[in-house]
């Protein structure tokens, strides 16, 4: 097996979106597979012992990557569609090359099954989004305390471990990261570990469950409480990925931005309810189905404060694409981000299309402008450029989107899903 071209290979490296405005988005769009859940999954593959399955992948670019990272370990790898199949027989190394751990920060979870699999891990300190600092340290610390051994040395993690031992840990910080790591590595580890104060994102029960496919023990996920029982063996499982809440998010926001009519399929309400309510609050219709959610915008936006927390509070990857909404919505709106302290740079390039908002220390006060105007202007991370395509896609005249790589990383035929919304949108 060989891992297949790049998502960029395929898009000859296409690298704007033309997009011009005002019309409202009307129809139907598929939600893909949870990119924050793929990867992780797809990491915790080399823990298996045989063949593994992974459906309902989305074609993404970080995906591209963490398929050749893994497969850089001597994993095979092959892509199907969305379908990745993952043979970790000829695992044979426990390095992860630089060149492509920096390309992205989940990289660093094969740590934790590196350890559990190879009892070693080399790993540069990992790229991604510049959104602000996220320490591995509680990675690190979590990994120790299952007795490892950790080095930094010129620029890599080294951790050993003769043989990894259950513990119980307790995280200063719910980090996602670094409850899936330490889950991994605590998967085969001997005796019973507890991960307290763990992330309760629905991308951790995900990955629970593909352990548990597998043959491990893991309860509690989706709780601040994890139980995990090592054993010594997991086998290959057939697993299919959970919708990504924050890809369907993105459309529900641009649909009521552009005053549209949109249904939002293949979604799990319960992972969106604070979404929800915001939406509400802001004027939109929701209607609410077995898998689905029917957008609706049928008078003027109303401004809206929130405060971006870990799960289950507002997801602070909608933070960027929430407040493209407010920048249209009448009256003024205050969104604290509590989660990254860099998290704003979307806002100098909606100020270029005309929205009015300033920023005091982790809050930005918008006040809602009557219409925003096409204009040239840059995605300076992933959420940053779903939030600049929905307000794009409601701005008057067009508007230029660079550095759509970012947007790649995490939104699956973005332009092909918007373009059978009805939006007027182009790679260029």
């Amino acid at each position: 097996m060989a891992v297949v071209k790049t998502v960029a290979d395929r898009k000859d490296n296409l690298d704007k979106i033309l997009v011009k405005g005002g019309n409202p988005l009307v129809g139907k769009v598929t939600v893909s597979g949870a990119k924050n859940a793929v990867l992780p999954i797809i990491a915790a593959s080399i823990l298996a012992g045989s063949p593994v399955q992974i459906d309902d992948v989305p074609n993404l670019t970080d995906v591209d990557t963490i398929c050749q990272v893994i497969a850089s370990l001597g994993v095979a790898v092959a892509r199907d569609g969305n379908t990745v199949k993952v043979d970790p027989a000829g695992l044979d190394t426990f390095e992860a090359p630089h060149e492509l751990v920096s390309k992205m920060r989940a990289s660093v979870v094969v740590m934790g099954a590196l350890l559990a699999r190879m009892g070693k891990a080399r790993i540069s300190h990992p790229g991604g989004c510049a959104i602000g600092s996220r320490p591995i340290n509680w990675h690190l610390k979590g990994l120790e305390a299952l007795g490892a051994q950790i080095r930094i040395n010129h620029g890599y993690l080294e951790a050993t471990a003769a043989s990894l031992k259950g513990a119980r840990i307790y995280l200063d910080f719910p980090s996602v990261g670094a409850t899936e790591n330490i889950m991994m590595a605590a998967s085969m580890a001997k005796g019973t570990t507890i991960i307290e104060n763990s992330a309760q994102e629905p991308e951790i029960v995900d990955l629970a469950n593909f352990i548990n496919e597998m043959g491990g023990k893991v309860r509690g996920a989706g709780t601040n409480v994890i139980r995990i029982e090592g054993v010594s063996h997991l086998n290959g499982a057939v697993h299919s990925i959970i919708p990504d809440r924050i890809e369907a998010g993105s459309y529900l926001v641009a649909a009521a931005l552009t005053g549209g009519d949109v249904t939002v399929e293949n979604v799990i309400i319960d992972h969106l309810k604070p979404v929800l309510a915001k939406l509400r609050e802001s004027g939109v219709e929701v209607i609410e189905a077995d898998t689905s959610l029917r957008v609706i915008r049928r008078s003027e936006l109303k401004g809206i404060d929130f405060k971006t927390q870990v799960h289950p509070g507002f997801p602070t990857d909608l933070q960027a694409p929430m407040m493209a909404l407010t920048t249209m919505a009448r009256g003024t709106s205050i969104i604290t981000e509590t989660v990254f302290e860099n998290r704003f740079m979307h806002v100098e390039e909606l100020k270029r299309m005309g929205a009015n908002i300033r920023i005091e220390g982790r809050t930005a006060i918008v006040d809602g402008v009557a219409r925003l105007t096409g204009a040239q202007v840059k995605a300076t991370d992933l959420r940053a450029g779903a939030a600049l395509l929905a307000a794009a896609l409601s701005a008057e005249g067009v508007t230029e989107i660079e550095n759509t790589y970012h947007i790649d990383r995490g939104y699956e035929n973005i332009v092909e899903k918007l373009q059978g919304l009805g939006a007027q949108i182009s790679r260029a």
